[in-house]
């Protein structure tokens, strides 16, 4: 078998059990959206190192929810430095000015991205967002996460903190395929599992917010014809209160 079919297997695998297995958590999740947007709150999603690109993946997209906050911080993604990233997300401290910075609130929604679930900008934000009346969702590898002990002084991990954990269903170690003759394994699942499962929500949140007797707002795709005259008018109703808008 090609590794290239071997990979696309082991991510259909994943995704069998997120269908069964994780259909609680995403139905669970969906509401926890739903009401957030029907009182008036927001939806913040939070993630370090390539995790943040997840918190990018709802944000601003076609089809996608138009009041999500994305919290983006510079230090913590990989443009700068990948490997200071990674030093950075490590440290404690660093969450409670994001939180300031942000604006968070209490009955907020907070979707807190982390495939290992042990650092401590991640275990912080969450302990934060919860003792400040936040509603916290993990989305988080539970394998990887269970198999090595908190980075945090708490001793615990972001999903023992958690109103709500989603599942990603990876390895530990998150890569899957392994190669004769090559040392450890290639090409991680996280990502594109993790981008299933948010926008599995997003659906899900839709079909309960039209039965609930209301259209949330959504995006359209800047490169279809109107597209631009839909988006637009929701940057300028949202831009003051949605910081990357």
């Amino acid at each position: 078998m090609s590794k290239y079919i071997e990979y696309i297997e082991n991510v259909q695998s994943i995704i069998e059990k997120i269908k069964t297995e994780g259909a609680e958590s995403i139905t669970k999740t969906a509401e926890v959206f739903k009401n957030a947007l029907k009182n008036g709150n927001n939806i913040y999603l939070f993630g370090t190192g390539h995790s943040h690109m997840l918190a990018e993946e709802l944000f601003y997209r076609a089809g996608g929810l138009v009041k999500i906050h994305p919290i983006l911080s510079e230090p913590l993604m990989l443009h700068e430095s990948a490997f200071e990233s990674t030093e950075k997300e490590r440290q404690e401290g660093l969450a409670q000015s994001l939180f300031d910075e942000y604006g968070i609130k209490k009955d907020d929604v907070i979707v807190i991205i982390s495939n290992s679930g042990r650092n401590g900008v991640i275990v912080d934000m969450a302990l934060i967002c919860k003792e400040r009346g936040v509603t916290v969702i993990a989305l988080t590898n539970m394998n990887h996460t269970m198999s090595g002990d908190s980075r945090h002084k708490s001793g615990k991990r972001l999903c023992e903190i958690a109103h709500i954990t989603l599942d990603n269903f990876g390895c530990v170690g998150d890569a899957c395929v392994e190669i004769d003759g090559v040392s450890g394994k290639v090409c991680p699942t996280s990502t594109v599992t993790g981008a299933l499962i948010l926008n599995s929500v997003v659906a899900q949140c839709v079909e309960m917010c039209v039965a609930d007797g209301f259209v949330p707002e959504h995006f359209a795709s800047a490169n279809v014809d109107g597209g631009d005259e839909i988006n637009s008018k929701f940057v300028e109703k949202y831009k003051k209160e949605i910081k990357h808008l």
